[in-house]
């Protein structure tokens, strides 16, 4: 066979096999799929790269936020995000590696003669490694798919952010919720103090009931320089997840909770649900089936080791040349592949165990997390439907048996305290149910099938405390009792289910169903 065509029989095939296996990196590093996968979760659509984000998170701080605004913001300014987009670069720059061959081998060599008048034997060769042609199918299949993974990934982390924004969010709203509540409780404690102050002055009060009083007062006023302070944690933690330095534009937060919802859903229809829409689930599964190739392709070429195919042509002493094709082959002697198979054998069965692990986990948190919505959501009807009204109930009697007499004011003041006490614990209650129900579909890895469009926020005319204009006020401490009149629960979030009422109606001053 003349060497020209043995030449082009050895270098033909590389040369097919270089063109075939370019492969160009992703143009937009995966986003758009990334952002397909969260869609199709129910989450946020994250805006295209080319958007301008710093207009649209400008827009979206100048109205009060809600929990979707505050997730758009986080999505379109949050590190985290942009620091997931970095990492699917770098499984893309995987995926462009892995689909090219390694660059051809030259070498060149020089040997002078010791001949009088010989030339130089010039010796020039070029090689390329024959093992990369074999294993770039599987090179280019495996890498495609670890970057399938890594989106997946990715968009298993962007839902984090997501949730952990709408917790904080809730946080927030809840906490400056229960400021309001605790100013009021301080409120009718500074009232309380003032009034035993005058009463005291008059002789109708004894001293440790004055100490009491002032006592009590203090208390108040501490607790709300407390929940102040945790307020402001609160805010700082939900502005750091927007991606928002300390300077950005003070922006206001909604003033209300939803209400909970009408119902939930079934344990069974989460688990199913878990299993077939959570990230990192899927992702796991594919690091399984890539293991799984991985082996497959180890097995079938374990004794292939370094290959080099190659052309050399030689310039002798006399000048003539001599070209021909090169073989270098590595020769399965003393390492036949063996520790190379039991490596990925090992790999895929710690895959396996590592995906068996995860399934057992996600299920048990899905159960975990369904079980506190379900114990949040109780404690804030019993709340709604029972120790309130019974402390409305309370409130009324009292000012009946303080206008014939029968008690005193401290009573009623003392009354009072305690209805807006079980008021914070409502508003508590609703806060720990939206954060628990963002937490449950964190743990399901997609929006709740409950979780419809939010209702506006409602409130309910029977929540709001009688004012305590009508009560009969001693001369003295009238300035006092008016710093109580009008402190009614405005913005509390209420559910649909009326409050239960007293079995004895004859007194229930309020008509009506929230």
């Amino acid at each position: 066979m003349p060497i020209d065509r043995l030449i082009f029989r050895s270098v033909a095939p590389l040369v097919a096999a270089a063109l075939s296996g370019c492969a160009v990196l992703p143009a937009d590093r995966g986003a758009a799929d990334v952002r397909r996968l969260v869609a199709e979760r129910g989450g946020r659509e994250l805006a295209a790269p080319e958007q301008n984000m710093s207009a649209l998170v400008g827009d979206l701080l100048k109205a009060p936020l809600t929990a979707d605004s505050a997730v758009q913001i986080a999505l379109l300014n949050n590190p985290r995000v942009r620091a997931e987009y970095a990492r699917l670069g770098l499984a893309g720059a995987d995926v462009y590696e892995a689909g090219r061959l390694s660059n051809p081998r030259f070498s060149v060599g020089a040997l002078t003669s010791n001949a009088a008048g010989a030339a130089t034997q010039v010796t020039f060769g070029l090689a390329q490694s024959f093992t990369d042609l074999l294993l770039l199918p599987a090179r280019s299949r495996l890498a495609a798919g670890e970057f399938e993974r890594a989106k997946q990934t990715a968009g298993r982390a962007i839902l984090n952010v997501t949730a952990d924004v709408e917790s904080a969010y809730f946080n927030l709203i809840g906490m400056q919720q229960v400021v309001a509540m605790r100013v009021k409780i301080a409120s009718a404690a500074q009232a309380s103090a003032e009034l035993a102050q005058r009463l005291f002055d008059a002789g109708n009060v004894s001293a440790r009931g004055l100490a009491q009083e002032q006592a009590a007062a203090s208390t108040a006023q501490l607790s709300v320089l407390q929940v102040t302070a945790d307020t402001a944690a609160a805010r700082t933690q939900l502005n750091e997840l927007l991606g928002l330095g300390a300077d950005a534009p003070n922006w206001q937060a909604a003033s209300v909770l939803p209400a909970p919802l009408d119902r939930e859903d079934e344990l069974v229809e989460l688990q199913k649900l878990a299993a077939q829409s959570r990230l990192d689930l899927a992702a796991q599964r594919r690091e399984v089936a890539l293991l799984a190739d991985s082996l497959s392709v180890t097995r079938r070429y374990r004794y292939v080791g370094a290959v080099e195919v190659g052309v050399v042509t030689e310039r002798e002493t006399d000048r003539s040349r001599i070209t021909g094709p090169t073989l270098s082959l590595e020769l399965p002697i003393f390492n036949q592949g063996a520790g190379r198979v039991a490596r990925a054998e090992a790999l895929v069965e710690q895959a396996e165990s590592a995906l068996k692990t995860l399934e057992l986990t996600v299920a048990n948190k899905v159960r975990l997390a369904a079980d506190r919505v379900r114990a949040a959501r109780e404690r804030a009807a019993l709340l709604r439907t029972r120790l309130i009204p019974q402390r409305e109930e309370v409130v009324r009697r009292t000012q009946q048996e303080v206008s014939y007499m029968l008690e005193g004011q401290f009573a009623l003041l003392l009354v009072k305290q305690q209805e807006y006490d079980a008021y914070q614990g409502y508003l508590e209650a609703v806060r720990d149910y939206w954060i628990a129900r963002t937490e449950l579909a964190r743990e399901v890895g997609a929006r709740l099938p409950s979780q419809a469009p939010r209702r506006a926020d409602t409130s309910s005319p029977n929540a709001v405390p009688e004012p305590l204009s009508e009560l009969p006020r001693p001369g003295p401490a009238n300035d006092e009792m008016k710093a109580l009149d009008g402190m009614k629960m405005h913005d509390m979030p209420m559910p649909n289910t009326p409050p239960a009422k007293p079995t004895d109606t004859s007194t229930h001053q309020h008509g009506g169903s929230p």
